[in-house]
């Protein structure tokens, strides 16, 4: 069944979640007790809490368990079945959610404006610096900043990062849509129905005569769509790698002619369940011909393909060398003429020098410059976390997550700067094979650790954030955002996470800065898991405002939205108004529904 008519059944069957169970119905509680409550009754890693998976779509377990991360542990269910779990964990949410409506805006839309102010894909420009040098609004404007207006999801956890362009703001959605609103006023000018859930950023181009603007973004299922950004009109899709637990996590990004998609994968979740054969994915990047979708090239980011190896002591078939996967969005070096990405860790014992790296790969060819191996054997896997397998000698799970940036320093060099989820900041020099400049321990670290999702920079300055949530070392823990010079890696300043205040009370109340931070002149906005958004004073780190945006809010499509943790794709600004989608809750912290729109004084 291809993942858009999964989806389409996966969509007929949550509608019957509120009906009443018959006799011949799978039972959902005995389901969920025989395949799933050994992991989530005690989460821990990579694995979500029973709890938040009560917060989530229907849609998005049924999909989760049938073509998703647990497709493994799903194994001989049926999609009734599957139905069934999701309906047992999610039937609380689902009374106190409310509807949500078409909202459409009043026709006929203008054509995109692409030479408009906007925040276009992940990290606003080719080197991922997430800053914003024309924002529309003045640091002394930030303390004023209100509710303009509100959107809400179809689902009770956000994903993503907006997308703003041409008067347009582009979202996407656990349980697949793709949204096309309006930036001014929050209606709804178009919806794509991907067939699984979305969380990669849009990226926005120029196209032909018959479509003015595409938009291009990739799924859970490791599919890449381009669709039409005027009117949600699909133009092609591309599925870009066949292991069943690939997924598309970072944000493709525009090169020339090309798109750069990165490839990332759950099969590290997947190796706590009994007898799998773990490990058989490996990262890539794929470089996709814009026009047509057709392959370029593709580049794994372990050379050697994995093969059958014994673990002392096991009985289950292993393979490797495996891992490698990329979370993050490329960052293009036109200059140079390549792309350089961070790399997660090893899933098996046989170690691979590519990961937890920092790779220059060719544009044009996917030919590997360099590679810059910056911890060795880092082999985990969630079976660590388990008591089942774990590779041998086991890492911290310290991936390079959030993209790296590439900073111009004042004196014109170039700095690539990488953070790690062990807490460690490196500076790599570009045109040295990745010689390792500086590195600067900014936190703690750990698998909810260091550098979670995303750093920016403004001039020579690195803004850091630090979540050091749900480590081995409380005592350790170092919330916070640091501010790092890039040519000398020294820490400028460093001002602490506020004390958690959480709007749902003390349960999974954390102060962990995950999400990825951005920057406007004089102002680094910097999201918590305890749902509060903060702007701070790029010189020394001053408090200047502080919103919770985990609360109820009254919405342009439903009679109110809620928030929740802030975490994974960050605030985006763009022509006076401050985006942001509140309630990850995916692994920790409380989920939300809620796509924020903040301008001065609500105007």
């Amino acid at each position: 069944m291809s993942t858009k008519n999964l989806w389409r059944a996966a969509s007929a069957l949550a509608v019957l979640a509120t009906a009443s169970a018959s006799a011949a119905e799978p039972d959902g509680a005995a389901l969920y007790a025989q395949r799933c409550s050994m992991c989530h009754d005690k989460a821990a890693a990579h694995v979500p809490s029973k709890e938040s998976l009560g917060n989530r779509n229907p849609i998005n377990i049924v999909m989760t368990l049938m073509t998703g991360a647990m497709k493994p542990q799903a194994a001989g269910l049926s999609t009734e079945q599957a139905r069934a779990i999701a309906t047992y964990l999610t039937a609380d949410a689902a009374k106190r959610r409310p509807a949500v409506r078409p909202n459409l805006c009043p026709g006929p839309a203008k054509p995109l404006d692409l030479a408009a102010t906007g925040w276009n894909g992940w990290g606003y420009d080719e080197a991922n610096s997430r800053y914003q040098p024309h924002p529309g609004l003045a640091s002394a404007d930030v303390p004023r900043l209100k509710l303009k207006w509100a959107f809400a999801y179809p689902a009770a956890m956000t994903w993503g990062q907006p997308t703003v362009m041409g008067g347009r703001v582009f979202v996407t959605n656990t349980t697949g849509q793709v949204y096309a609103l309006d930036a001014n006023t929050g209606c709804t000018w178009w919806t794509f129905e991907a067939g699984s859930p979305v969380r990669t950023a849009l990226s926005i181009a120029r196209g032909n005569a018959e479509h003015a603007a595409v938009a291009y973004f990739g799924d859970t299922s490791a599919v890449v769509h381009a669709v039409d950004a005027n009117t949600g009109q699909e133009i092609w899709h591309t599925r870009v790698e066949e292991h069943p637990l690939a997924r598309v996590t970072g944000a493709p990004v525009l090169s020339g002619e090309q798109l750069l998609v990165p490839l990332s994968s759950f099969e590290e979740g997947a190796a706590a369940a009994p007898g799998y054969s773990c490990c058989t994915f490996r990262g890539s990047v794929v470089a996709l011909d814009i026009h047509t979708g057709n392959t370029v090239w593709k580049r794994s980011t372990i050379a050697e393909p994995p093969k059958e190896y014994q673990r002392k002591g096991s009985t289950t078939k292993l393979f490797g060398p495996a891992g490698a996967s990329i979370w993050g969005t490329p960052t293009v070096d036109r200059e140079r003429g390549v792309l350089y990405v961070g790399t997660g860790n090893d899933y098996t014992d046989i170690s691979s020098p590519t990961t937890d790296a920092v790779m220059a790969i060719g544009l044009t060819n996917g030919a590997v410059r360099w590679s810059q191996q910056l911890v060795p054997d880092d082999n985990w896997s969630s079976g660590c976390a388990y008591g089942g397998p774990c590779p041998t000698p086991s890492g911290a799970d310290a991936d390079f997550a959030a993209s790296v940036i590439l900073v111009t320093l004042p004196s014109g060099k170039h700095v690539v700067v990488a953070g790690q989820k062990s807490g460690v900041v490196y500076g790599v020099d570009p045109d040295a094979s990745g010689k390792v400049l500086w590195h600067t321990k900014v936190g703690a670290g750990g698998v909810f650790g260091g550098v979670e999702w995303g750093m920016a920079a403004m001039g020579g300055t690195v803004f850091v954030p630090i979540s050091d949530s749900l480590i081995n070392t409380p005592d350790a823990a170092r919330p916070g955002l640091a501010a790092i010079d890039a040519a000398t890696g020294k820490q400028l300043w460093w001002a602490a996470a506020s004390p958690p205040v959480c709007s749902w009370g003390q349960g999974d109340c954390r102060a962990a800065l995950s999400q990825a931070v951005s920057a406007i002149p004089g102002v680094v906005f910097a999201g918590s898991q305890d749902g509060h958004l903060r702007a701070y004073e790029t010189h020394g780190g001053k408090l200047l405002w502080d919103y919770d945006t985990a609360r109820t809010v009254p919405a342009v499509n439903a009679a109110s939205a809620s928030g929740g943790s802030l975490d994974a794709g960050g605030p985006v600004i763009a022509n006076g108004l401050v985006y942001v989608n509140s309630g990850y809750g995916q692994f920790l912290g409380h989920g939300g529904n809620v796509l924020l729109a903040l301008s001065v004084d609500g105007k």
